[in-house]
C-alpha cells in the first residue's frame, strides 16, 4: 500500500444517553484498521455533512437497529490518502466520498447496510473504505458543498427520477434533501411548489427564488394545506411529492398528487403513528399514486448525479445554511435536530 503514515483517527462516537440535555457525542482517539486490505483505501476527511437522520439516530429516534456507540453521519467528501495493494478504479490523491448502502451498488442488491446505523459513519478525520462503496466526487466543487452530495444529494436526485419539463413538485420543508431538490427541480424546468411551518422561511424562500417565483404554502396555519395545493394546480394535482413527514402527511401528500402521479417517500420528520395512515389504501387505488421508498440511492445513481453535476458545472454553496468547525459537532447535531437550518449543516475538518 501507499504509506500515508497515519496510524489513529479522531472520531465522534455515538454517548447512546437520550436523556434530554446531556451530550450525544464523544470525541475519542483510536487506532486505524490497518494495514489496509488489499482493496481498501484510506481517506482523510474535509468535511462532514449533517443530516436529520444523524441527529435521529443521536437522540433515538432512529426506527432501525443501530451499532451500539457507533460513528455518527454519513455524508462526507475526503483525499485518498493511501490504497491498498489491489485498489484498481482510485488513486492517491483522488476526491472522494462513500455511498450511504454500502450494499446498494447496481441497484439489484437484495441487502442492505447503512453508514451510521449498522456500521460506522464518517463522523472522523480518517475514514477507511473499499474501494467497491466509494465514488468519486465533482472536482470543480469545495471540500463544504461536495460533502453533501452522497446523502442529501443522491436522495433528491432519486426522488425526482422521471420528472419532466413543464411538471410541478411539491417539496416538504426546508432541509438538506428538500433545498437539494428544489434546486435540482429549478434547474430541470419544474414548478416548485414548498411546503413549511415557518412564514419566515417561506418568505426568505420566496426572495430568494423569485424568477420564476415558488409557489408556498404553510402546512401549520393551514391544516388541511393538501386542499391548497390542489387549488393551486388548478385542481389537477402536483405531478410529484418530495414527502418527508412520514405517517402524518403521507395521506394528504397523495391527495394533491394527480392521479397516476409519483410520491417519493424520502423521510420520516414528523411524529410516526399509524393511525394518521386509515384512508392509505383507499387512497392510493383512488388516485392510482405510485408510492416509492426512497433510500438515497446505489453507487451509479452516484456516480450519475455527479457526472451531471460536473456536465452543469452547478454551484452547491447557495444551498449551505451553516459551517460548523469539526471539534463543534455537538452544536451542530443540535442545531439540526431543532430544525433550525434551511439547506445543509456541514463540519469543516
Amino acid at each position: 500500500m501507499s504509506n500515508a503514515q497515519v496510524t489513529t483517527r479522531q472520531a465522534f462516537r455515538r454517548t447512546d444517553d437520550y436523556t434530554p440535555g446531556t451530550p450525544k457525542l464523544k470525541l475519542v482517539k483510536e487506532d486505524l484498521p490497518l494495514p489496509l486490505a488489499p482493496t481498501s483505501v484510506l481517506v482523510k476527511v474535509h468535511a462532514v455533512a449533517i443530516n436529520y437522520r444523524d441527529a435521529n439516530i443521536a437522540n433515538g429516534g432512529n426506527p432501525w437497529p443501530v451499532l451500539p456507540n457507533g460513528i455518527l453521519c454519513n455524508d462526507a467528501a475526503g483525499e485518498i490518502i493511501a490504497v491498498g495493494e489491489k485498489v484498481k478504479a482510485l488513486a492517491v490523491g483522488d476526491r472522494v466520498g462513500p455511498i450511504i448502502d454500502t450494499e446498494y451498488i447496481s441497484g439489484r442488491e437484495v441487502g442492505r447496510s447503512w453508514l451510521a446505523a449498522d456500521e460506522d459513519g464518517v463522523m472522523a478525520d480518517h475514514i477507511v473504505f473499499d474501494e467497491a462503496v466509494l465514488c468519486k466526487l465533482p472536482v470543480y466543487l469545495d471540500w463544504i458543498s461536495a460533502s453533501t452530495i452522497p446523502c442529501a444529494g443522491v436522495t433528491a436526485w432519486s426522488a425526482l427520477k422521471g420528472m419532466s419539463i413543464g411538471q410541478t413538485v411539491l417539496i416538504q420543508g426546508t432541509g438538506g434533501v428538500s433545498m437539494f431538490a428544489l434546486k435540482l427541480a429549478r434547474a430541470a424546468g419544474l414548478r416548485v411548489v414548498l411546503s413549511s411551518s415557518s412564514d419566515k422561511k417561506l418568505q426568505q424562500m420566496r426572495e430568494k427564488f423569485s424568477n420564476p417565483p415558488i409557489l408556498t404554502v404553510n402546512y401549520t396555519t393551514t391544516p388541511d394545506w393538501h386542499k391548497e395545493v390542489l387549488e393551486l394546480t388548478g385542481g389537477v394535482g402536483v405531478d410529484i411529492v418530495v414527502e418527508n413527514g412520514g405517517t402524518g402527511s403521507l395521506v394528504k401528500s397523495m391527495k394533491c398528487t394527480r392521479r397516476g402521479g409519483i410520491v417519493s417517500q424520502v423521510g420520516y420528520l414528523s411524529k410516526q403513528n399509524p393511525m394518521d395512515l386509515a384512508e392509505l389504501v383507499s387512497t392510493i387505488i383512488d388516485r392510482r399514486i405510485i408510492l416509492r421508498g426512497i433510500n438515497a440511492g446505489s453507487k451509479y445513481d452516484t456516480e450519475d448525479f455527479c457526472a451531471a453535476l460536473s456536465a452543469c458545472q452547478t454551484p452547491l454553496d447557495d444551498i449551505i445554511d451553516k459551517v460548523f468547525p469539526f471539534e463543534q459537532a455537538e452544536e451542530a447535531v443540535q442545531y439540526v435536530w431543532e430544525g433550525k437550518q434551511i439547506g445543509k449543516v456541514v463540519l469543516k475538518l
